[in-house]
């Protein structure tokens, strides 16, 4: 049996050989949006599944294990297999078949046994024999009625629902009966409990297909072996590969790390050079309120998390307090309070100095070692500077230092997904680093976890700005000063050829006569016991 595959060489240096399995209904396409985030490290096979995949084509009845011979024909010697859905089923079987073979396993919103039954989640039967009965006598409706539930839960279903569209997806033929009945037949709780390999079980919160209390049911088990972790993803659906790209690469990365896997060396986000951030911010600050829309937005809708705060304070602390746009929002609210603007460019601080003429405080510094008192601080205001620290867990850190028990911090920071419509035009003619990268929400709750004595809420909203041409939105960046600052930033002058491509391809997004540039927002409160 032949499959159409691919094996996709690492753009950076090659740490890993990643299998990537897909799950029924959908082709290899389904894992392009994770590509450029895992070729930097790995390796990448790709495939159509028989039985999985529309069209993937078969003369004869399909049977599970030469399938299962026909994916291992096509990957390397020794790899790290990651399947969602079914194809997380697949690639346990394979696990448990040839386990010198798989060096790990990756399991995305992947059901043990999908069919529900006494104490164990899953479809009811009887919805799954309807389904069934329904793809054999209309397939095409079927596949319909299935991307319909696949994107359920998710918080863009249409762009999903598009996204899967351009997927190339042959049409449905009667082929995908035979991955129904594997996911009827097979129950692999003992076999994935037996597993001697690393493994990841990773679920969807608002999972229309597999509910993420299954992690509950084999959470025991992975808590009892040190290589074995169970996680729900929050805000996500069943298309996770779609939904949260981002998150899923960085979540396998990170586990492959931390699991040590045939040498791979924990590759946390890029670290930003903090002179590199304070020089650009210091060079933007006679411009930055000019063009600062997304700050004074983000900035204001924070302000209404102030009104959590227990009592009046005493001192109130902007940290990342740029040109301190925000101070007289802040002495308004709370007259009675010391004002102490904080920031690391020595050039914002100087500009907002000169435009003070209170008894506002400023200091240049860093919020990672903040020069105060333990205890000095009643509330701290920080709005888009948080993604600035490259520490996590120092500025937390920093944050419990600071503030007084019962005090309060509230702070905005910008998410993986920031500025995507960019990054994605520059991926299509280059594998460079253009655009900054962010640490991931998950990366914040597990900084302020190691933190006793803090408390911490995050919530997470997208703000879409709309620009008539892409290099508004470049000389925007610039004279804000936040244009790519990372280290993996590419070295001198970008082509004018590449430049051209990249322009071209946003323009590809444009709707309603505008071009989207979409901010992954993430707001947090920070509570000191």
């Amino acid at each position: 049996m032949s499959l159409h595959h691919e094996y996709l060489p690492a753009t950076g240096s090659a740490q890993q050989e990643l299998v990537l399995l897909h799950g029924w209904g959908c082709n290899r396409e389904v894992w392009r949006p994770l590509l450029t985030r895992l070729r930097s490290w790995a390796n990448v096979t790709l495939m159509d599944v028989p039985g999985c995949a529309p069209g993937s084509g078969s003369v004869k009845p399909l049977v599970l294990s030469d399938v299962l011979d026909s994916v291992l024909a096509c990957c390397p010697e020794r790899a790290v297999f990651v399947g969602w859905s079914l194809g997380g089923q697949i690639a346990a079987e394979l696990a448990a078949l040839v386990p010198e073979r798989v060096a790990a396993l990756v399991t995305i919103c992947s059901n043990p046994r999908f069919l529900a039954m006494q104490n164990w989640p899953g479809m009811d039967a009887l919805m799954f024999e309807d389904f069934r009965d329904g793809l054999a006598s209309d397939p095409s409706a079927a596949l319909q009625r299935f991307d319909s539930l696949m994107v359920t839960g998710s918080r863009q279903p249409r762009q999903l629902l598009r996204q899967l569209r351009q997927h190339q997806r042959l049409p449905a033929t009667a082929e995908l009966l035979a991955g129904l009945d594997w996911l009827k037949r097979l129950d692999e709780r003992e076999l994935i409990s037996a597993l001697t390999q690393p493994r990841l079980h990773l679920f969807a919160q608002d999972d229309a297909l597999v509910p993420h209390q299954v992690s509950q049911q084999i959470v025991s088990d992975a808590s009892e072996r040190l290589l074995a972790k169970v996680k729900v993803l929050p805000r996500t659906s069943h298309l996770v590969p779609l939904d949260a790209p981002v998150e899923l690469a960085y979540e396998i990365h990170h586990f492959l790390a931390r699991a040590n896997i045939s040498g791979v060396c924990h590759e946390a986000l890029p670290e930003l050079e903090k002179k590199d951030v304070a020089a650009s911010f210091s060079r933007a600050a006679t411009r930055y309120d000019s063009v600062a829309r997304l700050q004074r937005d983000v900035g204001g809708q924070l302000l209404t998390y102030l009104e959590r705060l227990p009592k009046e304070p005493d001192r109130v602390l902007d940290l990342g307090c740029g040109t301190g746009f925000f101070r007289a929002a802040l002495k308004v609210r709370y007259p009675q309070a010391q004002y102490l603007g904080l920031d690391l460019a020595e050039g914002m601080v100087d500009y907002a100095r000169k435009r003070s003429s209170d008894d506002s405080l400023w200091l240049v510094a860093d919020a990672e070692a903040l020069p105060l008192a333990s205890e000095s601080v009643d509330l701290i205001f920080s709005s888009l500077a948080v993604q600035w620290c490259s520490r996590l867990e120092h500025l937390f850190a920093e944050l419990a230092r600071v503030l007084r028990p019962g005090s309060l911090c509230v702070f905005t920071s910008l998410g993986p997904l920031t500025l995507c419509e960019l990054r994605d035009a520059w991926a299509t003619v280059d594998s460079h680093q253009h655009v900054n990268t962010f640490a991931p929400l998950g990366d914040l709750v597990a900084a302020a976890q190691r933190i006793p004595g803090i408390e911490m809420q995050l919530d997470r909203r997208a703000f879409c700005m709309e620009y008539d041409r892409v290099r508004d939105l470049l000389d925007e960046l610039k004279v804000l000063g936040a244009h790519n600052m990372n280290r993996r930033r590419p070295v001198g002058l970008t082509s004018r050829r590449a430049l051209q491509g990249m322009l071209a391809a946003y323009e590809n997004q444009r709707s309603n006569g505008v071009l989207p540039a979409t901010y992954d927002v993430i707001f947090g409160m920070v509570e000191k016991s």
